[in-house]
């Protein structure tokens, strides 16, 4: 989409900033990835998507554990993944849409 300048000439000028595909809920529950250094090694951790349930948590864990080859678990309605894999869950998150 393209929007109006109000300086000399009304030049056509693209918008920087694209629109959303749809509605974003602002009640859905966002993931925050961060990393924890323990015991000098790391460990990245998804919190935020507490709402979901332990089964679903649980599924989700499974296949980021399948998608970055590394081990981890849920603790406490929060993911962790053995080393420091965010960039990979944040594109697992980016193909489910979540």
């Amino acid at each position: 989409m393209t929007k109006l300048t109000n300086g000399p000439g009304w030049d056509l000028v693209p918008d920087d900033e694209p629109r959303p595909a749809g509605k974003s809920n602002s009640l859905s529950p966002k993931p925050k990835i961060r990393l924890e250094k323990r015991a000098g090694k790391f460990v990245t951790i998804i919190s935020g998507l507490h709402t979901y349930g332990m089964d679903r948590l649980t599924d989700i864990a499974r296949e980021l554990k399948i998608k970055c080859g590394a081990g981890g678990t849920v603790k406490n309605g929060a993911i962790e993944i053995q080393g420091d894999k965010a960039v990979q869950i944040k594109n697992y998150f980016i193909e489910k849409n979540i």
